[in-house]
């Protein structure tokens, strides 16, 4: 682990924002090749609680604990239940947050999970290895749930013609491929020479979004990071889609008193205070030197907030854009 296999998007972006203090306690929770929690570890003689549902990264992050002793605290899990679990462990507060946010590179260069079409693996895209895979939705649902997946997750526009060729194609044989998905798809998309991303791209964004929760994992860990900062302490989210982008933005909008009132006559008291103050207007992009030299930082946002005195605000899932899709046991899989 004493190098990483990832560069670290907006690193020194991040730790300007989270101003690691020596005794301080921060959170770590997408731990993934432990690039932020090193750099925060050695900035300062504080501790981190590094948080990560794939056993594996938790695996490969004993020897970046072993070098730090004790400052390091590795913990598997989502970090949409971080209050939970760092609760669990006698932790009331803690000084920072960082959120990397979307799927590792290491899992998208490791053809066994699934997440990729650039080389022939499983169908699978599960982060933790637990429930159900992508091959298991794409293989099981009906097509109107498929269409609505695709579309919602992956802004696919051709949605109901990808979700209607997935369904002809599996009465002949079951998807357990990433290729064979990807050529099926392909076909209904097609590819012009002047298309930047594969045909493919979007849906299986959609799907891995999906079979993650990873929007509605989103929205519970930066509630959990409202219910957890102490007065003064930093939340700092790195977001690489237009999806992810748009529930931090909804959320910090929401919780820094920024949203519009439904009616301009509400009275005072019916307002909410705001949890959060700004650190910066508008979203942090990466350098044109880093995106250069790194291309997974082209999409890259960082948006940071300190929290204030006043209480949590109750999450609305709604209110974040966040869509409600049937579960998996209500789509019949």
């Amino acid at each position: 682990m004493s190098k990483a296999p990832h560069i670290p998007v907006m690193l020194a972006d991040v730790l300007e924002v989270l101003q690691p203090k020596d005794g301080g306690l921060y959170i770590d929770g997408t731990f993934g090749a432990g690039g932020y929690t090193r750099a925060i570890l050695g900035q300062a003689d504080c501790a981190v609680l590094a948080i990560d549902r794939d056993p594996n990264a938790i695996l490969r992050g004993r020897e970046l604990q072993s070098e730090f002793g004790g400052r390091l605290t590795l913990i598997e899990g989502c970090f949409g239940d971080m209050a939970r679990l760092v609760r669990g462990l006698g932790h009331e507060s803690v000084d920072g947050v960082v959120l990397d946010l979307g799927v590792s590179s290491m899992q998208l260069d490791q053809a066994e999970r699934g997440f990729s079409f650039q080389k022939d693996g499983p169908l699978d895209m599960r982060m933790s290895g637990k429930g159900l895979s992508a091959a298991d939705v794409v293989n099981t649902f009906d097509e109107p749930d498929l269409a609505r997946i695709i579309a919602v997750y992956g802004e696919e526009k051709r949605a109901r013609a990808v979700a209607k060729a997935i369904v002809q194609a599996r009465t002949e044989a079951q998807f357990d491929r990433t290729l064979a998905l990807a050529d099926t798809v392909a076909r209904v998309i097609g590819r012009r020479p002047q298309d930047r991303i594969h045909p493919a791209t979007r849906t299986f964004q959609a799907l891995r979004i999906f079979v993650n929760d990873e929007l509605g994992e989103l929205a519970h860990g930066l509630a959990g990071a409202e219910a957890l900062l102490g007065e003064g302490g930093r939340l700092a989210a790195v977001t690489f889609h237009s999806l992810e982008d748009r529930v931090v933005k909804r959320f910090l909008t929401a919780r820094t008193g920024r949203s519009a009132r439904a009616n301009r006559f509400m009275p005072e008291k019916d307002e909410v205070a705001p949890s959060f103050r700004e650190i910066e207007h508008k979203a942090r992009k990466a350098s044109d030197a880093e995106a250069e030299a790194n291309p997974r930082a082209r999409s890259a946002k960082l948006r940071a907030a300190e929290p204030t005195s006043a209480p949590a605000v109750p999450l609305d899932l709604a209110a974040l854009g966040v869509a409600r899709m049937p579960s998996h046991a209500e789509m019949g899989a």
